[in-house]
């Protein structure tokens, strides 16, 4: 080790360095796993208290039944598949 100068300046700045990516990833994570949970508690919100988000009409779940939702109609006929 001829040229200690700085040695201490250095070895603050790669600490520095590495608890900035330390922390900012994990700021990240944090950040990502706050935001599906949140997205996650919002629509099971929605799926047991419909009224509560502008959906009082129809199933419990939003498109549970055909019938209610207006979706799913069949284009062609099913029912012969079926017959023996």
């Amino acid at each position: 080790m001829k040229d200690i100068n700085g040695a201490f300046v250095r070895g603050a700045e790669a600490y520095g360095r590495f608890l900035e990516v330390f922390i900012d990833g994990h700021w990240w994570v944090v950040g990502d796993y706050l935001e599906n949970v949140g997205k996650c508690t919002k629509r099971l919100g929605a799926n047991a208290y419909p009224h509560l988000y502008g959906n009082a009409q129809g199933g419990i779940f939003r498109g549970s039944s055909p019938a209610v939702s207006g979706f799913a109609t069949p284009s062609k006929e099913t029912g012969s598949r079926f017959d023996s």
